[in-house]
């Protein structure tokens, strides 16, 4: 069989666009649920808002024909999902529960563990030994994290912090258990995200209604939540516009991973993402008048400095192992010649 072409490289007017995309989606995201967050008392309820829109967006989608793979609901597929959706229904939670508690500019501090524990849970479940390079970085990281948290003269909410430990433990854990659950939709990213927002709009839903049913009947159903200061949108305004702007940019967000893994390279995706992290911080002191003390600007350098020397580390030895994979001599049988005779 002849070899196939070398698929040729996406231009860079294309790798653009999706950086821009990717960056924007990104950034609408985490300001309009922190915008939408400072004001409600039911984020589980926001969250699973948000998860309902996406759905319909990718019905939609799938009706026009705008997706590379056909929408499917498979009862063998839910079975096979289950992890991956328990786990991805407590990531976002936990992520709400830290937007909320603190600053926009300093979300990514108080999320900064997750490239650590990202490192630890792979090394526990997957059996991988990080090189010392790898374990370097991981120590910059977590040094970030504590100038941040510790040493700042801006206390920073303890319970936010303590939030985005827990979200950080469990968005680790998350990225392990995705790379198996994308065997069981046959390596598909756009119907891995369909299956696990409508999966966890069903596991969220029972719980909004025991945790938050009172704060959601107040909200949707109270006359005072119609009041408003001049100015300023009402409780259920912000929430309504809120939802609707999130629910689309998280249907962007899927798009725009898909997009990410295959037009760029990791190093681009990691330079874009450490972009968003400085954006979010200008972002954040623009919007909600938010401060960002010289410790937490320094904080935030540490923690994309060393995520940034993470990525690189990981290049040179994907392609180190390549070269090394690429220039092991085949044996007599892989060649295609017949073994000697005994």
């Amino acid at each position: 069989m002849p070899p196939q072409p070398a698929q040729s490289p996406a231009s860079r007017a294309k790798v653009a666009g999706v950086v821009l995309f990717y960056l924007f989606a990104a950034l609408s995201m985490v300001m309009a649920n922190k915008w939408v967050l400072n004001d409600t008392k039911a984020p589980l309820f926001f969250l699973t808002t948000q998860l309902f829109i996406a759905v319909c967006l990718f019905l939609i989608a799938d009706t026009l024909r705008m997706l590379p793979d056909r929408l499917t609901f498979d009862t063998k597929v839910c079975k096979g999902l289950v992890p991956m959706v328990g786990l991805s229904v407590l990531g976002l939670s936990l992520s709400n529960y830290t937007l909320k508690y603190v600053d926009a500019s300093v979300y990514q501090v108080a999320r900064g563990l997750v490239l650590p524990f990202t490192v630890g849970v792979s090394g526990a479940i997957l059996h991988t030994r990080p090189s010392l390079r790898i374990l370097f970085a991981c120590a910059i990281v977590t040094s970030g994290f504590f100038c941040g948290v510790f040493l700042d003269r801006i206390p920073m909410s303890l319970m936010g912090v303590g939030f985005g430990i827990a979200s950080s433990t469990v968005t680790a854990t998350h990225s392990v258990v995705i790379k198996q659950s994308l065997d069981v939709v046959n390596k598909s990213t756009i119907l891995l995200s369909w299956y696990t927002n409508l999966l966890s709009i069903f596991v969220l839903a029972p719980i909004v209604f025991l945790v938050e049913g009172t704060h959601v009947m107040k909200l949707l159903f109270d006359v005072e939540e119609l009041n408003h200061e001049p100015g300023k949108m009402s409780p259920l305004r912000t929430f309504v516009v809120g939802s609707l702007i999130t629910g689309v940019v998280g249907f962007m967000m899927s798009l725009a991973s898909l997009l990410s893994i295959k037009v760029t390279s990791p190093i681009t995706h990691m330079v874009s993402s450490a972009v968003r992290g400085v954006a979010a911080s200008l972002l954040g002191m623009w919007l909600f008048s938010e401060v960002v003390s010289a410790g937490r600007a320094a904080s935030i350098a540490i923690i994309l400095g060393g995520s940034v020397y993470y990525t690189w580390v990981k290049h040179l030895e994907t392609e180190a192992a390549k070269e090394g994979y690429d220039r092991v001599p085949m044996n007599d049988l892989e060649r295609g010649q017949k073994p000697p005779p005994e």
